[in-house]
């Protein structure tokens, strides 16, 4: 199972990111220890060009991180049918005790690289290297983030066996009394109020979106209304918005909305989200990163166009939510 194509394309990338972030991470320790943007030396010009080279393959193996996401999350779904009681991603996950440490592991991944990638952005900016310290510092962070999410990706392959016996989705979001675990808490949850949640999230964050490039104090609660969010978002997923895609009241599972034969609605809802959370968060963080003077009029337009975009991704979401709810068949309320 190991050989399989799409398998060896994601632990490709996974280790092929470590190698170059662990090579960078050395990289980074140098140019914390010796970096002197006022020197003219020989060891500050060799640090100054190589920093361009670094931030470029770090830049290239990180957005290839952040879209293996989908990757991993769709060969899940396609290598469903090899195991016995699985019907969906969930039962794949469920097949090696690795299988939801690893997606948490990619998740966390994704954003880390969507931040880091805007440090790099903002950086790429000035004319003196404004936030090189702040970036490569940040790498020492991220590096082991991406180490991790190989070496349980690695685990999660190697245990998978094709006589494994698992449980499917409808055993993990199940919203009746003797419901366990997280998943069973979200299904749990009473489809009025995490309407209203959802929608009204929505709309403060797709006001706030708008508003944030007025000062960094809206930036910051970009970034905190986003990443709540986003958690209201995948709450509202299983509870409630998932109950009129399958047009029964008790199919809570998130995985299944990205089959074929709900029309893939499932990435309709979750790219939408993702990008809204991840610009939200980096907009935040750049509200709180301080201001250098090169990149006094940069940083702030940056900080307003990632928070527009969040307002632009959270407001598709909602809309998505809108229009199956409209379409449906299922009536929850009388």
């Amino acid at each position: 199972m190991i050989f399989h194509p799409s398998i060896l394309a994601l632990l490709g990338s996974s280790w092929l990111a470590t190698a170059v972030l662990l090579a960078s991470a050395v990289f980074a320790m140098r140019l914390l220890a010796s970096w002197d943007r006022a020197s003219g030396s020989e060891r500050q010009i060799r640090l100054e060009r190589a920093t361009i080279l670094v931030s470029t393959a770090v830049g290239l193996v990180l957005a290839l991180e952040a879209a293996s996401l989908i990757l991993f999350v769709f060969n899940a779904d396609r290598m469903s049918a090899l195991f016995v009681g699985a019907m969906c991603a969930v039962g794949t996950l469920n097949a090696s005790v690795y299988g939801f440490a690893t997606l948490y592991a990619k998740i966390a991944v994704f954003f880390a690289s969507a931040l880091w990638l805007v440090l790099d952005r903002v950086d790429g900016e000035g004319r003196d290297f404004p936030l090189i310290r702040l970036k490569y510092a940040a790498l020492l962070a991220v590096a082991p983030i991406v180490a991790l999410e190989a070496g349980l990706e690695t685990a999660y392959f190697l245990d998978l066996k094709a006589d494994t016996i698992t449980s499917c989705c409808g055993k993990l979001f199940e919203d009746g009394p003797q419901s366990s675990g997280a998943g069973g808490e979200l299904a749990a949850l009473e489809p009025r109020p995490a309407l209203w949640l959802l929608f009204g999230g929505a709309a403060v964050v797709v006001l706030g979106g708008l508003v944030a490039g007025r000062s960094r104090v809206f930036q910051i609660a970009q970034g905190v209304f986003g990443g709540a969010m986003f958690v209201v978002g995948l709450a509202a997923i299983v509870s409630v918005v998932s109950l009129y895609v399958y047009e029964q009241p008790h199919h809570h599972c998130p995985f299944c909305l990205l089959k074929r034969e709900y029309d893939h609605f499932g990435f309709a809802l979750y790219l939408p989200l993702f990008l809204g959370a991840a610009a939200a968060l980096a907009s935040g963080m750049l509200g709180v990163v301080p201001r250098r003077a090169s990149l006094a009029v940069a940083q702030p337009a940056i900080a307003a166009r990632l928070a527009r975009l969040s307002a632009l991704g959270f407001a598709l979401f909602a809309l998505a939510c809108l229009w199956v709810i409209w379409r449906s068949n299922l009536l929850l309320f009388g």
